[in-house]
Parts: C-alpha cells; sequence; structure tokens
C-alpha cells in the first residue's frame, strides 16, 4: 500500500513448477520436496530481484513497502536468509561495514520466486483486534471503549493521510510505469476510507464526545 517507487517490481519468471527447494539438487536437475518456500521468505527474493541488499536493508524495505498488510520481524528476516543461503536460493556476500552482509538472488532463488508467485494466493486472514474489543464491549466501560475507538479511528486517519501523500508524490507517471505498485496503494487507501466510513457510523456512545472526529 505503497507509492511507485516504494513497490517492489518483481520480475515473474516463467512457471517452473517449483513448490519447494531443495536448490541444491534442484541445480543438478534432480528436484526433491525440501523445505515449502513461505510468503516471508518469498518476499525476500521478490525484494533481492532488484539487487543485491543486507539483511538491514531487508527489514527496512520490508517495513516501508509491505509493512501495513504482512507482518514480519527483523528475526525472521535474516532466520529465512540464513536458511535461504544454506539453500542456494540466495548467496552471501562479504562483510562490509556494520559487519553488515549483502546477500544475491541465485537463479535456483529466481525460480523458487517464479514457482511461488506462480501459485494461488488463497484467502486473506482479518485479524482486527478492535473488532474483538467492540464485540465484547458490553463489559467495558463506555468512557474506555470510547478511547479504544478514537484513538484507533485516529490511527487510520494518519495513516490514509500517509498513503495520500504517497499517491500525490507519485504522481500520474507510477499509474503508467508501475501499475502493480499502484493498484496495492489504491487499495490501501480503499480500505482506509471505508474503515473511516464504518467508524462514521459506529453509535455514538461508542464514539463517545468526540463524535466522528
Amino acid at each position: 500500500m505503497t507509492s511507485h517507487n516504494d513497490i517492489p517490481q518483481w520480475k515473474v519468471l516463467p512457471r517452473v513448477g517449483l513448490s519447494h527447494w531443495d536448490v541444491k539438487r534442484v541445480v543438478k536437475g534432480e528436484a526433491m520436496p525440501g523445505r515449502p518456500l513461505n510468503a516471508t521468505a518469498a518476499s525476500l527474493l521478490g525484494f533481492l530481484h532488484e539487487g543485491p541488499m543486507t539483511g538491514w536493508d531487508l527489514v527496512a524495505t520490508a517495513e516501508a513497502r509491505i509493512g501495513d498488510f504482512w507482518s514480519l520481524t527483523q528475526s525472521q528476516v535474516y532466520r529465512e536468509l540464513a536458511a535461504m543461503a544454506e539453500g542456494g536460493l540466495v548467496e552471501a556476500g562479504e562483510r562490509g561495514p556494520r559487519d553488515r552482509q549483502p546477500y544475491t538472488i541465485t537463479d535456483a532463488g529466481r525460480a523458487a520466486f517464479a514457482g511461488w508467485v506462480d501459485r494461488e494466493p488463497g484467502p486473506e486472514t482479518i485479524r482486527f483486534p478492535l473488532l474483538l474489543t467492540i464485540l465484547f464491549g458490553r463489559h467495558l466501560p463506555p468512557e474506555r471503549l470510547a478511547a479504544f475507538v478514537r484513538r484507533h479511528r485516529a490511527e487510520h486517519t494518519d495513516r490514509l493521510a500517509r498513503y495520500e501523500r504517497l499517491r500525490d508524490a507519485a504522481g500520474d507517471a507510477a499509474a503508467a510505469g508501475d501499475p502493480y505498485g499502484t493498484a496495492t496503494l489504491a487499495f490501501g487507501l480503499a480500505y482506509e476510507r471505508a474503515v473511516l466510513a464504518w467508524f462514521d457510523e459506529l453509535p455514538p456512545a461508542f464514539r463517545g464526545d468526540g463524535g466522528t472526529g
């Protein structure tokens, strides 16, 4: 849900039917079932299509570009990088300043990513903690529930404003140059507007004296 400059331009390679990555055998043409390529590892491979990155770079890139709709932690990034390096999907370079080590995607990594991105994504999973609280809101003092609602509404207002700034900064050229990133950002804009509309339709008691803000 970011701008043209913030969305990875993944190069989708021809389908190779690779859903697991015992890469040492794949390179030799002896593909055998191995560890499934999970979405976190796949996203790192997607970013590495753009060029070598250190673990720190990948953490920052993932946070900026997919952090609003796909959660991952620093420990996950480094764990996946180590596993993929051992499996041959990425190659670790020499350590540089601050002991940072760049990683480069290999041909096997490109093949694994191509197989992952070509699969059926599956249904989305919604986890909205405020909804769970509202469901059991009768067990809270009204002012406490209203405080939660106001705070969360403010967060969504700020996020919508950030997405609008990204859209405006990208300009019309973004849609032509990166329709994939533009579509992702458009989802973020539509989602935040829908959530804010839902906040505005909550019973006044849920919103407290602040109303719709």
